[in-house]
């Protein structure tokens, strides 16, 4: 299988709405993954095949469970998952940050590239970071622990904002870990196409 069909037959298992151009750009963004790879190394998995699967379908299997509106990706580092989400939401802003020069670089010229106009790049510490408008959404994956994750970003959230943090097996000893006022974690196992692993998504409403 080819990585357009493999994308494919995975935007259709997710019954994700996406524009036209959705398609192509989300294999533009993995080839210029690959590109930026040989230099920065963005990210361990190299066949484009599994990128598929395990860097685009996992995000996008995310959509389904979050709110409508602003949209920060913390850690992003590749821009995972808020690149895939931009491109298959375009009405939907997101704002991608990340601590470190050279991701911000790559995050930067694939929005120019993939000419995302709803993204935008924050460098930065998060913990530092005080956006004059605050978020609906703020998501990580594989940023830190719960606890940690609600700590650093909570000041980011709109009242009524929801924290999405992307695991993989379900967390129950970070769950058990988070203090007074994290909020109740919601968590939704996520179902992938095409990739056979746990995946669960923990929503948290903390009091801002």
């Amino acid at each position: 299988m080819t990585p357009a069909a493999c994308l494919s037959r995975g935007l259709a298992e997710l019954r994700l709405p996406a524009p036209k151009l959705a398609s192509d750009r989300l294999l533009a963004y993995l080839e210029l993954i690959g590109k930026w790879n040989r230099t920065f190394n963005l990210t361990a998995i190299r066949d484009p095949l599994t990128m598929v699967t395990h860097h685009l379908l996992d995000s996008l299997a995310v959509v389904e469970h979050l709110p409508e509106g602003s949209l920060a990706d913390v850690g992003a580092g590749a821009g995972l998952p808020g690149i895939p989400i931009a491109i298959c939401q375009p009405d939907r802003p997101v704002t991608l940050n990340d601590a470190s020069e050279k991701k911000c670089a790559f995050l930067r010229q694939a929005a120019i590239e993939l000419q995302l106009r709803n993204v935008r790049v924050e460098k930065g510490r998060v913990e530092n970071w005080r956006p004059i408008e605050r978020f609906d959404v703020v998501i990580c994956r594989g940023f830190s622990d719960l606890a940690k994750f609600v700590a650093s970003c909570r000041h980011l959230l709109l009242p009524h904002g929801l924290l999405a943090a992307m695991k993989g097996s379900y967390p129950g000893d970070e769950l058990a870990a988070l203090l007074p006022g994290s909020g109740r974690g919601d968590v939704r196992r996520l179902h992938v196409p095409m990739l056979d692993a746990e995946r669960h998504v923990v929503l948290l409403e903390p009091v801002v």
